[in-house]
């Protein structure tokens, strides 16, 4: 019914940047919510960043001031644009979506595969 794709995962060096996108297809009526989130080997997977339909975000303390989400309405898609980056930011990315979709009643809460983000030197 509904697909996400995450792009932009890649090996960095601290200090470095990176963008996310998580382009989502398929029978969509209405997306609110949208975030990452993120899993550190042998972590639990924790929230990065979310941004609701009126464009509110919300950030992890650990990110704050480094990181930016943001949400492209027309295209389905969320962005996380990752600066001052850390080997602590090293993990798997996923996106998480909160939509409608006009085959199905209710709320559908939609996962990304995952994009690997390794900081290292």
């Amino acid at each position: 019914q509904v697909q996400l794709l995450e792009s932009g995962g890649g090996l960095v060096q601290p200090g470095g940047s990176l963008r996310l996108s998580c382009a989502a297809s398929g029978s969509i009526s209405k997306i609110y919510t949208m975030g990452w989130y993120r899993q550190a080997p042998g972590k639990q997977r924790e929230l990065v960043a979310l941004i609701t339909s009126g464009e509110t975000t919300n950030y992890a303390d650990s990110v704050k001031g480094r990181f930016t989400i943001s949400r492209d309405n027309a295209k389905n898609t969320v962005y996380l644009e990752m600066n001052s980056l850390k080997p602590e930011d090293t993990a798997v990315y996923y996106c998480n979506l909160t939509l409608r979709s006009y085959l199905a009643s209710g709320y559908l809460e939609v996962w990304g595969q995952g994009t690997l983000v390794t900081v290292s030197s």
